[in-house]
């Protein structure tokens, strides 16, 4: 397949993929039940947080999490008592159970008190063309309180070498407008082009198969390897290749 071909056929993909129905399947499901911007963001992160292993149970847990914030999470994570943090305890999703969650909570709280939310945090430390230095450095901000060393292990860091699929995904809801109602683009100040490819198992399988990666393990250098190629494709909005990855290897399997 020609480089033309391949951008003709993915992009034909995206438009396949990339509306509302992509919705209905998916834990992008959950912010989407929210409108102000800070909802969406809390609803977002913690819902990409426990985005891995089965889809519906994704979905189920993260409506449950919502309902434990009393599906207000700003307020509950500005506003809430030591009292109320103990409903979370027995929350669990795979590894990321109660004491994680309340990790969680009181991390946000302290980044929307002490660092003005989620989007400054980012925006401070993007590079041009990356924002996996902004992860980084959202990891070790996310820290900085005293904190349960178990919690550290769900906050990717690609600069040790993680693909930090979780978090590249939530960007892609944050920042990128895709004008069909599916990803938000409600943090104007950071652009698409700085976004990486959420890649899993889906993705990089697809992707090796259309000879977009070889890298075998999916990791930080991996990551790097499928951006590069992504961008020649597109280089204003690579990561809507996203949805074509994702749908050829989950509803197609490609």
């Amino acid at each position: 397949m020609t480089k033309k071909d391949l951008k003709e056929f993915l992009d034909s993909k995206v438009e396949q993929y990339n509306n509302t129905k992509f919705i209905e399947s998916d834990p992008i499901q959950i912010p989407h039940q929210f409108s102000k911007k800070e909802d969406v963001e809390i609803a977002g992160f913690l819902t990409a947080t426990i985005a891995w292993g089965n889809r519906k149970s994704i979905i189920h847990n993260a409506n449950k999490m919502m309902a434990l914030l009393d599906k207000a999470p700003f307020d509950f994570v500005l506003k809430h008592s030591e009292s109320d943090l103990e409903r979370l305890l027995p929350f669990v999703h795979r590894t990321f159970n109660g004491d994680d969650f309340i990790q969680f909570i009181k991390s946000l709280k302290y980044i929307y008190i002490e660092y003005g939310g989620l989007e400054t945090v980012f925006q401070s430390h993007s590079d041009k063309e990356s924002m996996q230095f902004a992860i980084h450095k959202l990891k070790s901000i996310f820290f900085e309180i005293p904190h349960l060393e178990r919690s550290k292990k769900h906050v990717s860091d690609p600069l040790n070498n993680s693909a930090a699929k979780r978090i590249n995904m939530f960007l892609r809801w944050m920042v990128r407008q895709d004008n069909t109602g599916v990803d938000f683009g409600i943090w104007k100040n950071l652009s698409p082009s700085q976004l990486s490819c959420p890649l899993d198992v889906h993705s990089g399988n697809v992707a090796r198969k259309l000879g977009l990666l070889k890298r075998k393990q999916n990791d930080a250098k991996a990551l790097t390897e499928l951006d590069t190629n992504l961008r020649k494709l597109d280089k204003r909005d690579p990561v809507k290749y996203d949805y074509a990855l994702f749908g050829l290897g989950v509803f197609e399997g490609f």
